[in-house]
Formats: C-alpha cells, sequence, structure tokens
C-alpha cells in the first residue's frame, strides 16, 4: 500500500475516532479520491453509522411512547455497557437516553411504574422508544414477549458527557425519589 493512502487511512481513523464516527472503510476511501484501485473493499460486518442516528438526549425531559420487552435471545448476552442482560434485571435499552441513565418508567394503560437503567440500545422498531427487561415489563403490566404498552420514560439521572450527572425530570420529584414527607394527622 503506498505511503499516502496509508496517511490517508489512518488520518480518516484518527478522525472518525475523535467524532465518534463508525464506518471508517467507506470514509476511507471518500477521502482518498482518484485512488480507488487500491481501496480495501469495506467488510459487511463493519458497523456504520445510521442515517438516521439521532444525538443522544441529555436534557431529562419526560418522554412517551411505545415500550417492548427485550426478546429471550437476548438473555445472556453481552449488552452495550458490557454487562450482561439479565432477565431478572433492571435492564433497559434506549436509543436516546445515555447509557447509565437511571429512569422511571410508568405504563400508561396501568399506571404501575417501575426504575430501570439504560443498558443497552434499542429498540430498533419504528415507534418504540425504550426495551425493558421481563422481569420489569410483568412488573408494570406488560405481558409477554410480543407485550408493548404506551409509557411514560421520566429521566431521574442522567449522565452527562463531563461525568458529572444531571438530574432529570423525575429526579426532582419527591414521590419519585422516596423523600416525600410524611403526612402527619
Amino acid at each position: 500500500m503506498p505511503a499516502t493512502a496509508r496517511f490517508y487511512r489512518l488520518a480518516t481513523f484518527l478522525l472518525a475516532c475523535s467524532t465518534g464516527a463508525v464506518g471508517l472503510a467507506s470514509s476511507a476511501r471518500t477521502a482518498r479520491a482518484g485512488t480507488e484501485s487500491d481501496a480495501a473493499p469495506q467488510s459487511e460486518h463493519a458497523p456504520a453509522l445510521a442515517p438516521s442516528a439521532k444525538p443522544l438526549d441529555r436534557s431529562g425531559r419526560k418522554r412517551v411512547g411505545k415500550a417492548s420487552v427485550y426478546a429471550k435471545k437476548f438473555v445472556g448476552r453481552k449488552m452495550a455497557d458490557g454487562t450482561t442482560m439479565h432477565a431478572h434485571g433492571d435492564n433497559a435499552a434506549s436509543k436516546t437516553l445515555p447509557l447509565g441513565t437511571t429512569a422511571q418508567v410508568t405504563n400508561l394503560e396501568t399506571g404501575k411504574s417501575a426504575v430501570v437503567t439504560i443498558r443497552d440500545r434499542g429498540p430498533y422498531v419504528k415507534g418504540r422508544i425504550i426495551d425493558l427487561s421481563p422481569s420489569t415489563a410483568q412488573k408494570i403490566g406488560i405481558e409477554g414477549e410480543d407485550g408493548v404498552s404506551k409509557v411514560e420514560v421520566t429521566p431521574i439521572a442522567v449522565p452527562q458527557r463531563d461525568g458529572s450527572s444531571k438530574p432529570g425530570a423525575a429526579g426532582t420529584d419527591p414521590k419519585v425519589m422516596g423523600t416525600e414527607p410524611k403526612k402527619s394527622y
């Protein structure tokens, strides 16, 4: 491989790492315009940034949408944060909340709620905003693997880029935090 091709590949790799982009093979080819003949073909397994990928939402605002249950095939597999998916844990997946976010999920059909930790990415079905572990889904009244329900996801604590944590919409609610003053009669 010529020295200039190696230089462009390295420069593209470093640029992609600093911006968080993936799918380096295609970027390297476009950076080396005119030298297509010595470009290595892109692996079909190379991850690529989805064209519709949304930036992470660190605002802590509430969101309403559909929740679904993790498929059984994901139990025991590694999640995006590196931990193992447990069917009985408080695991959840979100495409837009940062990993490590703690949130309260309320089933709007049953009124039941549970606290989860975002540990994975997904769901990848249009219209869904969160995937829940089977035990969490059962706690809030979403039954079966095909279960889908309208929910409200209210962040409690949202990790920030600088390593700090920002209180979310539920992070200041005494009912959620368990610090509600007791009524004296």
